[in-house]
């Protein structure tokens, strides 16, 4: 198991930006794609962006394509995700997630065994 804890949530104009941060704890990070998820109000977990191992490959959701950058810093044991133009439509709790096989949009959420708490963003208009 691996432990996550988000951080950078609040809230934001449209149009603004925010960067999330995830530190990871336990068994060894570098052995894990990581990703974010978030979930809307009233809907469920959706897929976001994830990284691989080395960091040398990235998967976007289209919504956020272009406008979403995951990143990670191996040394530090941490995951970020910068969000730029943010629109009112990315309003959610996002998740950090850890996963020992691929993560991408077609990884159902039950698949996935290592959650954060989750950090809440809100875009306003």
């Amino acid at each position: 198991q691996v432990q996550l804890i988000e951080s950078g949530g609040g809230l934001v104009q449209a149009g603004g930006s925010l960067r999330l941060s995830c530190a990871a704890s336990g068994r060894t990070v570098t052995n894990y794609i990581m990703g974010w998820f978030r979930q809307p109000p009233g809907k469920e977990r959706e897929f976001v962006a994830a990284i691989t191992r080395d960091g040398g490959t990235t998967y976007y959701a289209d919504s956020v394509e272009g406008r979403f950058t995951i990143s990670r810093d191996n040394a530090k044991n941490t995951v970020d995700l910068q969000m730029n133009s943010l629109k009112r439509e990315d309003t959610a709790v996002y998740y950090c997630a850890a996963r020992f096989f691929a993560i991408s949009k077609q990884t159902p959420t039950s698949a996935v065994g290592n959650w954060g708490q989750g950090t809440q963003v809100t875009v306003s208009s």
